[in-house]
């Protein structure tokens, strides 16, 4: 959606187009594939965005971390807009934007809030000022700003994801799996910001660990381009990050357990934590035994944790 009437938004009336993105949450790694894969699903953030000609900045936040977004300069998605239109030959005359956040992305909780939140700028950046990004560009820049790509590629994709980084230049493959999937989420209520989930993680690796999800992580693409589903019994294991950040999530190795006893072909930590996400293509019965079963997993070692029931989103970020 492409306006220019007025916002009345504060009382300023905006100077060039206006635009809305939705942009859908990610989990990223999805067990073994630490860094490289990643999945978009069925809950999502809105960004309604007008470029300023004066130097004015305007943000409002609804949702998920209303009270904590910074409303300066500091904005994420502000800085993410104006790394664009300093690429672009016209982006030198908008020095300003209103700025509208709808959010239902849980932050820092391992769903790609950041990841939504920078792809959502470019996104509608981008469309405003004549497109002259194409998507592998875009990808470049998010993955830029972001530092790796296996969140903002599904944000931004849509579907699971697969990505090389090779001397700074990502590519990216999205695709569909053969397999009805749910994916079922145990969201803690606590933070867990990914540099401190990445602190502890070792610089070296044994190559028996690096094996051990090279194997996983190639069997897992293969299981759902095929839509084999009885391969996925042991592919969503990790070795080279989980274990290292079990001390940081109370309750995770429980909740990944209990996910499978209660029938879900696997389960992860989603992304840098805390939330573990368990997958499944059973009926709506079954994600709910597996909803509860970790949820009860996490109350037993003193974290609460509430749960959604989330589809594959296939789209990506797009224009409302």
């Amino acid at each position: 959606m492409i306006d220019n009437e007025s916002l009345g938004v504060s009382g300023v009336k905006p100077s060039g187009a206006r635009i809305k993105v939705r942009v859908p949450g990610t989990s990223a790694n999805c067990g073994p594939g630490f860094d490289c894969l990643g999945l978009a699903c069925s809950i999502y953030n809105d960004l309604e965005l007008t470029l300023l000609k004066e130097p004015k900045l305007i943000v409002e936040t609804t949702g998920e971390g209303a009270d904590s977004i910074p409303t300066d300069d500091k904005n994420i998605v502000w800085r993410s807009i104006k790394m664009l239109l300093e690429r672009t030959k016209n982006g030198a005359e908008y020095k300003g934007a209103v700025i509208k956040m709808e959010n239902h992305i849980p932050m820092s909780r391992g769903l790609g809030s950041s990841a939504a939140a920078i792809v959502a700028g470019i996104k509608a950046a981008n469309a405003i000022v004549g497109s002259p990004f194409n998507r592998q560009e875009l990808l470049q820049l998010a993955t830029d700003i972001e530092g790796h790509p296996d969140n903002v590629a599904p944000a931004l994709m849509g579907g699971f994801t697969v990505s090389v980084v090779d001397r700074g230049r990502v590519q990216t493959l999205s695709f569909l799996p053969k397999l009805p999937m749910n994916f079922v989420l145990a969201v803690p209520d606590f933070p867990l910001p990914t540099w401190q989930a990445r602190q502890g993680l070792p610089k070296e690796v044994p190559i028996k660990d690096a094996v051990f999800n090279i194997s996983r992580a190639s069997m897992m693409v293969a299981a759902l381009i095929k839509g084999k589903d009885r391969f996925f019994k042991n592919v969503f294991d990790d070795a080279i990050h989980q274990p290292y950040r079990k001390d940081l999530i109370p309750g995770l190795k429980e909740a990944i357990d209990s996910a499978r006893k209660a029938g879900a072909m696997g389960a992860a930590l989603s992304g840098a934590g805390p939330s573990v996400i368990a997958f499944t293509v059973e009926k709506q019965h079954v994600a709910n035994d597996i909803a509860s079963a970790m949820t009860q997993a996490f109350a037993e070692k003193n974290v609460k944790a509430k749960s959604m029931i989330l589809k594959l989103d296939t789209r990506g970020a797009h224009i409302v």
